[in-house]
């Protein structure tokens, strides 16, 4: 037989074998990294029951976040309001408007309106919104400019590296508590003056409010 395969060809089945591993691994972290919310979710912008624009409601008519989603401030979800929310305006603005028959049905039916989550993490992460709203944390962190948006659309990654970055350094990401929901607010127009503001400040808050810069596993996976 040796005068037929030469004597490399013993470790053949080897490297073959190696081979597969090597391919099989990068092709796995491959999908893994570039499935990941980063690349598959950002710009995520599915069709909803009902045309909301949180353009008109959140920045023309300046309606409060929390006015909607009132958990917000209490509770590890921020929930989606209930269509005796919506009627409370509608009852009298564009009442008879086509485009809200689903809101109207929903108020008197007490039938949900079937509204598709945008913004979600793995259910193995757990994420509190109240711990970090009333921690400074405003919602255009996480979110984007909402209220600049005719249709939601998921603008940040959310993925693991996203809150790392942030719990790293925590007092480059916090505000006062009461432009929490303001999402065009700064320090300053001037954009050296507002990053030494924000510094500042932000180490301030970190202090005073005890914000820890949490890195270890069990802070999201419990």
């Amino acid at each position: 037989m040796s005068d037929v395969f030469p004597k490399w060809t013993n470790r053949l089945p080897v490297m073959i074998i190696i081979g597969v591993l090597l391919v099989g691994t990068a092709v796995t972290a491959g999908v893994w990294y570039y499935c990941s919310n980063a690349y598959a979710n950002v710009g995520y912008m599915p069709v909803q029951p009902v045309a909301f624009s949180h353009a008109i409601h959140a920045d023309q008519l300046g309606v409060d976040c929390r006015y909607c989603h009132n958990a917000v401030e209490k509770s590890w979800y921020s929930n989606i309001p209930a269509s005796s929310v919506c009627m409370n305006c509608h009852n009298q603005v564009l009442k008879d408007d086509p485009k809200l028959a689903l809101v109207r049905e929903s108020y008197a039916t007490g039938k949900p309106i079937p509204w598709v989550q945008i913004h979600k993490v793995p259910d193995y992460v757990y994420f509190n919104h109240s711990v970090h709203v009333n921690r400074g944390v405003s919602c255009v962190e996480c979110h984007g400019q909402i209220n600049k948006m005719d249709e939601v659309h998921q603008a940040k990654p959310l993925n693991m590296s996203f809150c790392l970055d942030c719990h790293r350094n925590p007092a480059a990401h916090l505000r006062p508590p009461e432009k929490i929901t303001d999402l065009d607010w700064k320090w300053s127009n001037d954009p050296k003056q507002a990053a030494e503001m924000q510094k500042a400040n932000g180490q301030k808050f970190v202090h005073d409010w005890k914000v820890e810069s949490l890195q270890n596993c069990s802070t999201c996976h419990r």
